[in-house]
Order: structure tokens, then C-alpha cells, then sequence
């Protein structure tokens, strides 16, 4: 048994998106069928994004599990002489049984497309959303600013659950004009349903003139899907690529007006551990930021994450966090996960702690989060 990956790119013109559906033809469908045709087994791909009917792609990626001896990089080759000629194979290669393109930490792109220009142009309309009123692209620049970091994008997604989780963090967000054709590139850690057709339908209005560019804030604020702009066309959106990290960055840090944090990662690889140093959080959101970022230590691969409050001290012993529970940690067992860290491991965790706002003379403990169900 092996595991191939794929690098997938479509016109997603004539499929009602990636997922398979009752009501018509899919991409996860079309290659289901042609992976089972040319390997002569049962196959079923898992994809890593689920697109929209009418969204396209570059760069989506999918793996499937088969018994075939066929060597994985010329796979490819074999199942684009199979496929029709809006679905193309970029490339493919064998990944370990346990990797999964949906758990994989990724930087994911796309690109929104804008044809901005009185008269719409047949040659563009399958690939880009017609906008007859002039658009100040600068305008937009500056609206786009504020949705950069780490955010509730709860204004700027179709919410399908009341438990979903809408936070997300945003690394880049551009918008590049050539001749009459208007492109918006946003990258991120990943995105909620909607929330770049939403992205550009509110940029849009922001180009418009509808409301001024800081407005956006107050959109983000809202947490309102109401308050943001309509939801652009599926067919100027293309998911450009999924770039997938082979290695944790030391350091992870976020900040916004509700939080600022810093997790130490570099030695969840080695001995299992993150450390935790929350600056500054808001009573509201506290609960939601350790159980987000507990987990998401945990899925990176730690067993423990020691957690510290450096604005009021809200941990207590027994706390549950998700799945999570804390405990204090003893001053000894917290001197042995110090000695852990190197001499600018301790220098930034010493630097954190002096820039914390504190007015308390008692210096906060540091807690231990662990799997609840795990004993540890």
C-alpha cells in the first residue's frame, strides 16, 4: 500500500465543484472514476480543498491510497491521457501513509479576478467577475490592510454551524492592476466557506466609495455576516496553491485588539513541549484563544503546553480548555523545562515577560496543559 499525492489543476466552469454531489459532475468525481480505471482497484481521493461549482484551480491537492506498483511520479502522465482536458494532473508523488492534505499545516493562495472596464469581454467572462463601475484600486489597497493577521472573520463567511470555529489569520492580501483587469491575491493558514468571494465583494464596495477603507475594521468588529459586501461571483476565484510546511517556525505570535500572544515551538519536534506566554487578552475571548491554540500545539505535535497569563492571571488548576485540562506546574518541574530552553530562548521568554502590562506584584505561575484523557 502506498499513498500518492496530486497536484491538481481545473476549469471549474462545467463542474458544480470538488466534492462529490447528488446534482451533478464533480472534480472528486471525475477522478475517482479515472483513478479506479487505471489503477484497476476501488480509489477514492481526499482533497484539500473543497471548491466551489465554478471556482478554479492551479494548484489543489489530493491524495489517494492504492495496491498498484505503478511508480507514483509517472502517475500523472498515465491519468492525463484519461482525463478530460479542463482536469490536469501537474504532478504526483508518494507521501507517508499518515500524511493528510486537510491536517498538514499549508499556506494556501488564491486569486480573485476583477474585469473592470465599461463593456464587459467575452474572452474573460469564465474567468473573472465583470465590474462596470470604476473601481479606486488604491482605495481597495488600503481596505485589504486591515484584514491582514490574525482575525474573527465571522462577517466574512456563510457560517454553517454555530460551533464553527471563525477565527483565521491572514498573511498577505494584494491587489494588482494590469490594463483593466483587477486581481486580488490573499494567502492565509486557511479560509472559511465564502470568505474570499466575500473578501472581494467588500473590497469592491470599498473601491466603489460605498464606505471609506477603515471601515473594514468595523466590518471585522461586527462579527455580522450582514454588515460586509455580497459575495462575488465563484468564477473569478482560483485556488493558486497549497504550500505545505516542512518544519515549524520557532516562534508563532499574533496580535489585534483582542489578544497578544507568543508560543514557542522549537522544541515540540525533540522533548513535546510549547510554551504558552499570553500578553494581553480580552475576558471575551480567552477562553476560545487557549482552546484554538492548546489544540493546535497539540496537532503540530506536542504532548504538553505550559501556559502562562501575563496580564491577570486567569488559570486554575483543573481548568478545561476543549480537551485540554491545566494543572499549576511546580516550580521545580518548571525549572527543568527552562533548563530545556537555549540562552535566546530564555533571553525572548524573559524580554516577554518584562513587556508584559502588569499591575500585580505577584508574578504569575505557569500551567501545564495536557490531553484530559490522557493521564500526562
Amino acid at each position: 500500500m502506498k499513498r500518492v499525492k496530486l497536484v491538481v489543476a481545473y476549469d471549474g466552469t462545467n463542474y458544480c465543484g470538488w466534492q462529490l454531489q447528488p446534482n451533478g459532475v464533480t472534480i472528486e468525481e471525475v477522478l475517482n472514476r479515472t483513478l479506479s480505471d487505471l489503477m484497476r482497484e476501488p480509489i477514492v481521493v481526499i482533497g484539500a480543498s473543497r471548491t466551489d461549482s465554478g471556482v478554479h484551480a492551479r494548484g489543489n491537492v489530493a491524495v489517494f491510497d492504492t495496491e498498484n506498483r505503478m511508480p507514483a511520479d509517472k502517475i500523472c502522465f498515465a491519468l492525463n491521457q484519461r482525463l478530460p482536458d479542463d482536469i490536469r494532473i501537474q504532478s504526483s508523488e508518494e507521501v507517508p501513509l499518515s500524511w493528510h492534505p486537510r491536517k498538514a499545516n499549508c499556506t494556501k493562495t488564491y486569486e480573485y479576478k476583477i474585469l473592470n472596464r465599461k463593456i464587459a469581454m467575452p474572452l474573460e467572462r469564465l474567468y473573472s467577475h465583470f465590474c462596470y463601475v470604476p473601481l479606486d484600486v488604491e482605495a481597495m489597497r488600503q481596505a485589504a490592510q486591515y484584514l491582514v493577521g490574525e482575525h474573527d472573520f465571522k462577517s466574512f463567511c456563510t457560517v454553517r454551524t454555530q460551533a464553527e470555529e471563525t477565527v483565521r489569520t491572514v498573511y498577505s492580501l494584494d491587489i494588482t492592476k494590469e490594463e483593466d483587469m483587477i486581481t486580488i491575491c490573499i494567502s492565509g493558514s486557511g479560509f472559511l466557506y465564502n470568505m474570499v468571494r466575500i473578501i472581494a465583494g467588500t473590497l469592491m464596495k470599498a473601491g466603489m466609495g460605498v464606505y471609506p477603507p477603515e471601515h473594514v475594521a468595523a466590518i471585522i468588529e461586527a462579527r455580522d455576516r450582514q454588515q460586509a459586501g455580497q459575495t462575488a461571483l465563484a468564477r473569478g476565484l482560483t485556488l493558486v496553491s497549497l504550500e505545505y510546511e516542512t518544519e515549524l517556525p520557532q516562534w508563532h505570535y499574533s496580535e489585534n485588539l483582542h489578544w497578544n500572544y507568543d508560543i514557542l515551538q522549537s522544541h515540540i519536534k525533540e522533548d513535546g513541549t510549547a510554551y504558552f506566554l499570553i500578553e494581553r487578552c480580552s475576558d471575551a475571548e480567552w477562553d476560545g484563544l487557549l482552546r484554538r491554540n492548546i489544540h493546535h500545539a497539540f496537532q503540530n505535535g506536542a504532548r504538553r503546553v505550559l501556559v502562562i497569563d501575563l496580564e491577570k492571571n486567569r488559570l486554575h488548576s483543573g481548568d478545561r480548555y476543549g480537551y485540554y485540562e491545566i494543572q499549576e506546574l511546580a516550580p521545580e518541574a518548571m525549572g527543568e523545562a527552562m533548563m530545556m530552553l537555549d540562552d535566546d530562548e530564555n533571553m525572548a521568554i524573559m524580554e516577554i515577560h518584562c513587556m508584559a502590562e502588569r499591575t500585580a506584584a505577584e508574578f504569575p505561575s505557569w500551567y501545564c496543559a495536557a490531553d484530559a484523557g490522557s493521564g500526562v
